[in-house]
């Protein structure tokens, strides 16, 4: 593709490109052509997906572009059904998710710079871009495929301003084939993130969800002689633990659309399908409080979290026909969905009894990060032991994130949040855990749940766990030595023994379930308190009672004949069991 007399050029022709967004790594392998067929029904002729990086290279050095992560597979769906592609291949998305999308073990090394020309990481990033342009390089434009344009970074105005770097990333794509392809930045509508994030030569793209006028008039006297492009218009937004669930009514989105239509603008809907954020791949946002984002990424998206249509769709589907932009193809049709009734939990078993069968056992001398040991996400569990009698004391935690609770000897002390600072917070930087007695060989355990990474702004260097525990002596704190460390990434829970006594939290819970019809279904923790849940061996996400969210998805696909449930809960719940039922449930 390419701009000609401020218009977008395919094969000689002019085009107004009416795009969705899909993330083929939110939604199950079995329903991308569902999706893409629903985003050509409604009128739409690209569709535009990130590339999280975080899931190609999970360990250093070792690529997966296999199941959910083929997404060569993703693009040649969609250039079988017709469809251009928008390729925002990074290496920072954002997109809520977590870190942005850049792995973690980057973060291994202490002096790490992202997302600028800091040496190891562009080797890190051009190793990657490598592995994934073989993938996906015989579906450029250039190649005959569909592919018409590819993002440099993401919405980099509000992080740096290294030009060079941003340079080096163009003519990286471009010697990894996009020759033909639109290479663009996109930002939101401030002149300073514009002024900061785009590159001179390069195609700026905007990102807002209202006021398409007043928003493309900043590009005046920047982009003039260039086609108008709403590379994100934010359908909705996403949502966050214990705030409200984001719901925008359909007629104000589309007074929006058609004045995009009117003015004959380019769009991109963000989302068209939102999707889930499947096992602990939800980002969070820190910008004055730390936000983690929810399992779901319903973000009042054109299409549901299960696929299924919304007055939304509708609407859009019926302006574009009305106006000539699509043609009056049959609908694909609608999610079933199921009730699978009450399931019982008839399997306990304690984490601490199972430490050693969740995690293999990391004798440190000191305290380090998850990311230290190559661990991406989901928990981390120090333990430490007093090595004299000291009465009345404070045990001081550095550096937390995120959560936290604190036993001695096996019984539950506190509950820490990083957000919640305190004045011996603020006297000392540590968040401190006062203890009556504290006697030689006492145990000292702190289990935490990291969340997700922070996934824009500048705090994405985000390293879980803590960084440093303490004792408080006087005059002075002595720091804890010799730690035993449990990388808790939950990734194999085969080790895992159970038996059919209950055990106080945090503990994992098993059951089964058949399911004699299949469908899209909802579980619903409402009952149970903080934690994740395994069907059939994936992870279908993260829970919390604060909500909005209440019910995670269950995608048919994983559904079987018989089937397992696990339940890892860190707080308490009301009865060992659940129920799944056919809709999504919020708060």
């Amino acid at each position: 593709m390419k701009i000609e007399n401020n218009s977008f050029v395919i094969d000689g022709k002019k085009i107004n490109i009416y795009s969705g967004a899909i993330h083929y790594f939110r939604s199950m392998p079995d329903r991308w052509e569902d999706l893409l067929l629903k985003l050509k029904a409604a009128g739409l002729n690209t569709v535009e997906t990130y590339v999280a990086w975080n899931l190609h290279e999970r360990k250093e050095g070792e690529f997966d572009f296999s199941g959910r992560c083929d997404v060569k597979r993703f693009l040649e769906t969609a250039r079988k059904l017709g469809l251009y592609v928008i390729f925002r291949s990074g290496p920072f998305i954002c997109a809520e998710w977590d870190m942005g999308g850049l792995p973690p073990w980057l973060l291994k090394d202490r002096n790490m710079k992202i997302r600028c020309s800091y040496k190891p990481y562009l080797d890190y990033v051009e190793r990657y871009m490598r592995r994934l342009f073989d993938e996906i390089r015989p579906e450029l434009s250039t190649n005959g495929g569909n592919i018409i344009a590819v993002q440099i970074e993401n919405e980099y105005g509000h992080y740096g301003s290294d030009k060079e770097y941003m340079a080096w990333l163009r003519d990286l794509y471009i010697e990894l084939g996009c020759k033909d392809e639109l290479l663009f930045t996109s930002d939101d509508k401030s002149l300073v993130a514009i002024k900061a994030g785009m590159l001179e030569g390069v195609y700026e793209t905007l990102n807002f969800g209202s006021g398409a006028k007043t928003a493309f008039d900043s590009l005046k006297g920047i982009q003039d002689d260039a086609p108008k492009m709403c590379m994100e218009f934010w359908c909705g937004w996403f949502d966050y633990w214990g705030g409200k669930h984001h719901t925008r009514d359909a007629k104000k989105v589309m007074e929006e659309i058609r004045s995009f239509l009117d003015m004959g603008a380019s769009f991109n809907f963000y989302m068209f399908h939102g999707g889930t954020n499947f096992g602990f791949y939800s980002g969070a946002n820190s910008v004055v409080k730390y936000h983690p984002v929810t399992t779901s990424y319903d973000y009042n998206a054109v299409l549901t979290e299960a696929g299924d249509y919304t007055p939304l769709y509708h609407a859009l589907r019926k302006e574009m026909i009305s106006r000539g932009l699509a043609e009056e193809m049959p609908l694909p049709p609608a999610p079933t969905y199921v009730s699978l009734g009450e399931v019982q939990l008839t399997q306990y078993a304690s984490l601490f009894d199972q430490l050693d069968n969740a995690a293999e056992k990391i004798e440190s001398k000191y305290v380090e990060s998850m990311e230290h040991f190559g661990q991406n996400n989901g928990y981390i569990h120090y333990r430490a032991r007093v090595t004299a009698d000291r009465g009345k004391t404070m045990i001081m935690i550095g550096d937390l994130h995120e959560y936290a609770d604190v036993y001695v000897n096996g019984v539950f002390k506190k509950h820490l949040y990083s957000r919640k600072k305190n004045l011996f917070y603020r006297l000392s930087g540590y968040h401190g855990v006062y203890l009556k007695e504290v006697k030689e060989g006492d145990i000292i355990d702190i289990f935490v749940d990291a969340m997700g990474h922070v996934n824009f702004g500048a705090h994405i260097t985000d390293r879980k766990g803590i960084s440093d525990l303490r004792i408080l002596s006087v005059p002075q704190s002595r720091s804890f030595m010799n730690i035993e460390i449990y990388c808790l990434d939950m990734e194999d829970l085969s080790k895992i023994t159970y038996d059919n006594v209950p055990k106080k939290c945090p503990a994992f819970l098993k059951g089964s379930f058949k399911a004699d019809k299949k469908g899209e279904c909802y579980l619903d923790m409402r009952g149970f308190t903080k934690g994740f849940v395994k069907i059939n061996g994936f992870n279908i996400g993260r829970y919390w009672n604060k909500g909005p969210q209440l019910a995670l998805y269950i995608p048919s696909s994983l559904l079987k004949d018989e089937n397992e449930i696990i339940i890892f809960e860190e707080k308490a719940y009301k009865q060992a069991k659940v129920t799944i039922t056919d809709h999504p449930i919020w708060k």
